[in-house]
């Protein structure tokens, strides 16, 4: 026999990882978990089984907490938040203790996290705990630096952190490491199915110094994370499934928490005709079958150009025969356990229901006990099949083709989701023409499953909102120093008097760059101060917001647009406002019975120049990620907002949604101020002369309370923004749950539009969504 030969007919051999430090460590506790409150372990009150899903063995008892363990763990929180947040210097000490702890016990935290969640030893040493190690250290940093790098940012306070069951350790680190780095404590609830390794952190957090209450873990099902999101907390994060996530949506609407969601995908992996194939089908291993499948960014859905189709799917299957299934601690595993019979037996119900295409599954046999399911390629499949549009999480590929490059986009974007993308292309500029095209928060080129705390993740449409990692994932937890005052609601004029104008003037609507009656053909009149009829505006209904929406995805062409042309259409709103400015001032003074409107309408023309400025300049960055490539976070437009006005600056208001908006890239519909909605209605005056494009700025009047819940609702809407004097902050929280569409509302704080908080960075990060393009390089 050959050396070939011998080594093409080698077989491999056991290599098992020892549990036996891991499963001391349970002993040593004795098997029997109680929540971790204020920097101790309670008593183990009613409990539940936390089982190894490759054997079915117990490996301990856990508590599941009750609402006095929650509210005691949020009490402990909230106590020991404003000393710890304190001192940048000592959290980064802190932080950095737990990294070197985590580092010392790498082995031990690999083989825990193996037995409780069943992914190969391989991963969860190679991926999972050097990837949490290294957000721990690199939230050190942010620490140290938040002082200088954050000026005028503080702590939100107490954290509420939900993390899933199929990367324990690692989402931990993710929620924990910038939280505490900002100066905030958290209350983390694990997975029911895997809080094994939350335990153990717990317990070095003992050991690195972590002040009591900083961190309190508590363990139990979903009632449990239901009394987290409804306990006294100031932030929920929150990763897992998108219908629990519209569910939290809903339950903290209104009530002023933070809340950032990272949820369900179907994420593409796009293969082209000029691919390396074997690179590919190696990424492809690693997109669906890492981790079992069990992955909110997996790619699931494989495009492969039609040319090459054959070729390729014969090529993956013979590949797919190849994969180890089995004992996950045994190191030449490619595949372990899926994590509970309950996700056993959904994933094959899904594929079982399946009635189109060919299915193949991977030659291996399986354990006999335990949770397993083989890797499964179901070819030929509609764009509409179910499998091709539901999460199916196990390691089950679903593929159809596609023959040009702007079909393969248009079936990637063919999903509620939008978390991950992946392709291949040896033609760079092909893959850097696609990637900006795919809606996704994540694009990998000749690439899968890059992370690196550095640069951010999240995603866009119901794969949620809000970004983990870098600068951009430690906004959400922090927030301007200082209390924002209560805003007033400021009530219309009401009168008798002569109109002050002898000529009708009644204002329409401005959709689509024209003026346009209301559907309703209904109008309201505007009294002055004294009385007078200064005119009437239209009453916009919800066939109105159809056509205003339809209008703005007609001009869909405006996010391609480069910055430099924005700003030049934004210079000359400016000018021509400018030109105006007398009529504009007379009209704010009319209706508002203030000489203020000189001074308002000075601010917005600046404030046209100052997103004229921005227009090319906010863009995106290279992060410094431990990669020989690039991961670059590039700005992209949200698409079409909905925006409800000031009731106060009804100029300048306007102008300081409608600024940042177009600078971007996005298409808006703005909802004048309700009592002064006249100067709005003049404005579109100034936009017809100033080369918009029609749709791109859209302007309704009528009531907020009225209008605010169809914005909400509608489905074809990205962004709601209210910054009403009216109370619609619950409501239109709460409505935007159906799609996961983004809301910046004021909770009934008030903003000083004059001032600095009327403009800036704050306006361009809610006007932008972060996509993060990874591009590895070299042979």
């Amino acid at each position: 026999m050959t050396v070939k030969e011998i080594f093409e007919t080698m077989d491999y051999g056991p290599a098992p990882e020892s549990a036996a430090d891991a499963l001391a460590w349970l002993v040593d506790m004795g098997d029997r978990f109680g929540c971790f409150i204020d920097g101790t372990f309670g008593s183990p009150g009613k409990t539940f089984l936390s089982k190894n899903p490759a054997t079915g063995n117990v490996l301990a008892h856990l508590t599941q907490a009750s609402a006095d363990d929650v509210a005691a763990a949020v009490a402990a929180a909230r106590k020991a938040q404003s000393k710890w947040a304190g001192d940048g210097h000592g959290r980064a000490r802190v932080l950095y203790a737990i990294a070197r702890l985590l580092q010392k016990n790498a082995r031990l935290f690999s083989v825990l996290e193996t037995l409780d969640n069943g992914k190969p030893i391989r991963e969860s040493r190679d991926i999972d705990v050097p990837l949490a190690i290294r957000h721990f250290y690199h939230h050190a940093g942010y620490a140290q630096l938040m002082g200088s790098e954050m000026p005028g940012r503080e702590a939100l306070g107490v954290c509420g952190q939900i993390v899933p069951w199929n990367f324990p350790l690692l989402m931990l680190a993710w929620k924990i490491a910038p939280a505490l780095a900002m100066g905030n404590t958290v209350v983390l609830k694990p997975a029911e199915y895997t809080s094994l390794t939350a335990l153990l952190f717990a317990d070095i957090c003992r050991q690195a110094g972590v002040p009591k209450g900083v961190v309190n873990i508590v363990t139990g099902d979903g009632a449990v994370g239901e009394m987290l999101v409804a306990a006294e907390v100031d932030k929920i994060a929150f990763t897992g499934s998108t219908a629990v996530g519209r569910r939290i949506r809903e339950a903290t609407a209104g009530t002023g928490k933070a809340l950032t969601l990272e949820l369900g995908g179907k994420s593409p992996y796009i293969v082209f005709d000029d691919a390396d194939l074997d690179s590919a089908i190696e990424g492809l291993v690693d997109a669906i079958w890492f981790n079992g499948g069990q992955v909110c960014c997996a790619g699931s859905r494989l495009l492969v150009q039609e040319s090459i189709a054959g070729r390729f799917h014969e090529k993956l299957k013979a590949r797919m025969d190849k994969l180890r299934i089995g004992d996950p601690l045994d190191k030449c595993i490619d595949v372990g356990a899926i994590v509970d019979p309950v996700q056993l037996d959904a994933i094959a119900a899904l594929v079982d229901a399946n009635t189109e295409g060919q299915t193949y599954r991977a030659a291996g046999s399986l354990p006999s006990q335990g949770c397993f399911y083989p890797p499964t390629l179901i070819t030929g499949l509609s764009t509409s099949a179910t499998l091709m549009q539901e999460e199916i999480f196990g390691p089950v590929l679903v593929s159809t083709t596609f023959r040009t490059p702007s079909e393969a986009v248009e079936i990637a974007n063919n999903t509620r989701y939008g978390l991950a993308a992946t392709l291949w292309s040896e033609n760079v500029n092909l893959a850097l023409d696609v990637a900006p095209r795919l809606a996704a928060g994540v694009v990998w080129i000749n690439g899968t499953n890059m992370f690196d705390a550095a640069a951010p993740f999240g995603g866009v449409r119901e794969s949620g909102f809000g970004r983990e990692g870098g600068w951009e994932g430690l906004a959400a937890y922090t927030r301007l120093s200082g209390k924002a005052t209560a805003i007033r609601r400021v009530a219309p004029f009401s009168g008798d008097g002569a109109p002050s104008d002898p000529l009708d003037r009644t204002a329409k609507l401005y959709v689509g760059g024209k003026q346009a009656r209301p559907d309703g053909g209904y109008s309201t009149p505007v009294w002055g101060p004294k009385g007078a009829l200064l005119g009437h505006v239209s009453k916009a209904n919800r066939k109105d917001v159809r056509n205003a929406v339809e209008a703005m995805n007609a001009a869909a062409g405006w996010s391609r647009t480069t910055g430099h042309l924005r700003a030049q259409i934004l210079y000359y709103l400016a000018e021509n406002l400018a030109a105006r400015d007398d009529d504009f001032a007379r009209r704010i003074d009319a209706m508002t019975g203030k000489r203020s409107g000189g001074r308002e309408v000075a601010a917005a023309v600046s404030r046209l120049f100052t997103y004229a400025a921005w227009a090319d300049k906010f863009a995106g960055e290279a992060k410094g990620v431990p990669l020989k490539g690039m991961a670059l976070a590039l700005r992209e437009p949200v698409g079409k907002i909905a925006a409800l006005c000031p009731d106060e600056a009804p100029l300048l208001g306007l102008v300081s949604v409608i600024g940042p908006a177009m600078a971007m890239g996005n298409r808006i519909t703005a909802v004048a101020s309700e009592p002064f909605p006249l100067a709005a209605t003049d404005f579109y005056q100034v936009l017809e002369t100033s080369d918009v494009p029609g749709g791109v700025v859209n302007i309704l009047t009528g009531a907020h309370e009225e209008l605010a819940p169809t914005l909400a609702d509608h489905l074809d809407l990205d962004a709601v923004w209210s910054f009403s004097g009216a109370d619609l902050s619950g409501e239109i929280e709460r409505r935007a749950a159906g799609n996961l569409k983004r809301t910046w509302v004021n909770h009934g704080r008030a903003r000083d539009w004059i001032g600095p908080t009327g403009e800036g960075r704050a306006f361009l990060e809610s006007a932008t969504e972060i996509k993060t393009v990874w591009v590895p390089y070299g042979e």
